[in-house]
């Protein structure tokens, strides 16, 4: 049986491109979106934002983005995300629109949650990114802070994760799923996944201290995950390395998580 919180790519893209939807009504919560596209060259996408804001990430390709005021030609630099570059992105506020041009083949990625304020629409270039390395050890990870809270935007927060093959990641295990601050904070959460070589996969444990909620998932390339609550590893199998695009959105855009206290010892040594 497929998990609920498994999200599976199409066969094959509709007219629009779109390959995988997440909207908050299908994931039966209030905050996030997510959809995957892909498109070929030439092909052409656009849409308003109507009250959400959305941040547009080139996963691969290149491609020409304008929204009401502003326009940017030929933007992108990886044609796989396994180049571990960071990627060309777009943020585009509520009550404006966007059109988006190929000019390659182009994987896509549009993540959205409510817009509160009237930010402008904006070009988030690789040097803007903030790379950094978490853990260590088999803990290891590269991350690649795309949207993150010291940036501005209303409800987004946008960042793709590196794990290398045989490490974990989102580890020790972590939770942000109460409102609770300044301890932790409520975000609902999309894990997008792409795995090299692709006919790998990841393991993601979803899991909740009562074990209420308590999935052990195996996610293929190109599949999402959704969080709606609880602590929510990942790891990459030998052979395999893992990459991950994650939203989050909640009341207060913010991430203040809570480590599993069983688990938490490992940030310390025994």
């Amino acid at each position: 049986m497929t998990s609920k919180l498994i999200v599976p790519a199409a066969a094959r893209p509709d007219g629009n491109g779109t390959v995988m939807k997440i909207t908050p009504e299908s994931a039966g919560w209030r905050y996030v979106g997510f959809e995957a596209l892909k498109l070929k060259a030439g092909q052409r996408l656009s849409r308003e934002t109507e009250d959400r804001e959305v941040c547009l990430v080139l996963l691969s390709g290149k491609g020409n983005v304008k929204t009401s005021k502003q326009e940017w030609t030929a933007i992108g630099g990886r044609m796989s995300v396994f180049e571990k570059i960071p990627p060309y992105s777009v943020y585009v506020p509520f009550g404006d629109r966007y059109d988006f041009t190929a000019l390659t083949d182009v994987e896509l990625a549009v993540c959205s949650a409510p817009g509160k304020e009237g930010y402008e629409a904006r070009l988030i270039e690789p040097g803007q990114v903030g790379v950094e390395v978490r853990g260590s050890g088999s803990m290891e990870r590269f991350v690649h802070n795309i949207l993150p809270e010291g940036e501005p935007a209303g409800s987004l927060l946008v960042v793709e994760v590196f794990t290398p093959e045989g490490h974990w990641s989102s580890y020790p295990p972590h939770k942000h799923d109460r409102d609770a601050l300044p301890d932790e904070s409520l975000l609902e959460e999309t894990y997008y996944f792409k795995v090299n070589p692709g006919q790998g996969f990841a393991v993601q444990r979803v899991y909740t201290d009562d074990r209420s909620l308590d999935e052990t998932l195996t996610v293929k390339d190109g599949e999402a995950v959704l969080v709606p609550k609880g602590y929510h590893p990942v790891s990459a199998p030998a052979g395999y390395e893992v990459y991950y695009l994650n939203v989050m959105a909640g009341p207060v855009r913010t991430w203040k998580f809570f480590n599993d206290p069983e688990h938490e010892w490992m940030l310390h040594g025994r």
